[in-house]
């Protein structure tokens, strides 16, 4: 028995021995810096080989912003041990953002950006963005999600918002000129490649000034309050790109809980989560889908936090035409490759956007009234830029088919989900 003990010892420290890792080698980058990849990765020189490991470190690699494509290579030495290369293929990372959206109702937006993705070379991102939605609206963001380490970063945002928001009364809709006044800092964890968490604060300042519309007893014409925003999010990305295809699921869950100093503006609780799958379709065919389930806090409030609206979730719809407490919404899209010759993608998409919502102060019966309900198929275009992170301009046209319907452009770089 010892004798047996002995030899299976030996055979495993043999075995070990002929998988140890003597080398690895980064090839491919430029601006992003090797000791960087060296810090987010979990290969080390000395340890065995492990491919579930590598290929954790590989779909780590794609989902950065300066990476367009990674993978690996093995090759085996003169003295049994192991020569490991990781090859990246980078995407220019200082990006413009452009989006805009249009409807019948000669409703007009545009926000302009410009972020560096890939900071010093370390996946910071920096940068801003100009709006103009009958008002101008500015924000900063800084994000570094590996500061501190390959788990923890920090995230620090500034945003001044004005828009002309419409408040759903009883006796009708009036138009408010709202401004919102906010400061963010996040705490970023990566628990392991597919599974990261955020948790931060916001306070914000939230002013309402009454322009024209309908007007009521209850809900003043000018209102100012500060509040304090706490939030959480989980996600698990089990997704794997391969330049403009994509497959996979993703869940994205958020929670809000928002303090306020008004009882007109009273606290209230909101979470909401997006499940999205993609499925690649034969060739050149990729198939998206994303359905949201959010829920709030059911104050009776005019000022309600689900909004339906062009840039978030119905293209087609208008700008911010209504509001409730809870939300049902789909998002389906077929992408196919139309052309495709070196950097250069032409893709177009049919879609069919839905949603349903329940009013403030009402009942879940709500989201099957016809008035609630929202459908809007379309057509788009995508011109895609394979490497550059994110540029993916694309024009969607969505006409609306149930009650009350509008239709309408939106324009914007990325895909809308």
């Amino acid at each position: 028995m010892k004798q047996f003990l002995t030899l299976l010892v030996f055979l495993v420290c043999f075995m070990s021995q002929g998988q140890e890792i003597s080398e690895i080698v980064i090839q491919g980058n430029s601006k992003t810096k090797t000791d960087f990849i060296n810090k987010i990765t979990s290969l080390r020189e000395g340890s065995l080989l492990d491919s579930i490991g590598m290929d954790a470190d590989i779909s780590r690699l794609k989902r950065l912003p300066g990476i367009a494509h990674a993978y690996y290579e093995v090759d085996e030495k003169a003295d049994g041990s192991y020569k490991v290369i990781y090859g990246v293929d980078e995407n220019f990372t200082i990006i413009p953002s452009v989006n805009v959206y249009t409807t019948n109702n000669d409703e007009f937006a545009v926000k302009l950006g410009l972020y560096e993705f890939n900071g010093l070379g370390r996946n910071i991102v920096v940068g801003g963005y100009y709006q103009h939605d009958i008002y101008n609206s500015f924000g900063l963001n800084f994000r570094a999600p590996y500061l501190f380490s390959r788990n923890f970063g920090l995230g620090v945002n500034y945003m001044n918002l004005t828009t002309q928001e419409p408040v759903f009364l009883e006796t009708g809709v009036a138009d408010y000129k709202y401004n919102n006044t906010a400061y963010e800092v996040l705490g970023l964890y990566e628990i392991n490649v597919k599974n990261r968490v955020e948790v931060g604060v916001n306070y914000f300042n939230e002013t309402y000034l009454y322009k024209f519309g309908a007007t009521s007893t209850d809900v003043p014409q000018e209102l100012t309050v500060n509040k304090l925003l706490y939030k959480i999010l989980y996600e698990y990305n089990d997704v794997d790109t391969f330049y403009q295809y994509i497959s996979g699921f993703k869940s994205v869950f958020h929670f809000q809980y928002v303090t306020s100093t008004d009882q007109v503006l009273p606290d209230f609780q909101l979470g909401f989560n997006d499940f999205i799958y993609y499925l690649r379709v034969g060739e050149k065919g990729n198939w998206a889908s994303r359905l949201r389930l959010g829920v709030a806090t059911n104050n009776d409030s005019p000022f309600a936090p689900f909004a339906v609206d062009n840039n978030l979730n119905i293209r087609g719809v208008g700008n911010t035409i209504d509001r409730g407490t809870a939300a049902i919404v789909l998002n389906t899209e077929y992408r196919y490759t139309l052309f495709e010759k070196n950097w250069f993608v032409l893709q177009g998409n049919a879609f069919v956007d839905g949603g349903t919502w329940r009013n403030p102060g009402g009942d879940f019966g709500d989201f099957a009234d016809s008035q609630n309900l929202r459908i809007y198929p379309g057509l788009g275009v995508r011109f895609i830029h394979k490497r550059i992170f994110n540029t993916v301009f694309r024009i969607d046209y969505g006409h609306g088919i149930t009650e009350d319907a509008t239709r309408g452009l939106v324009f914007g770089i990325g895909q809308y989900f």
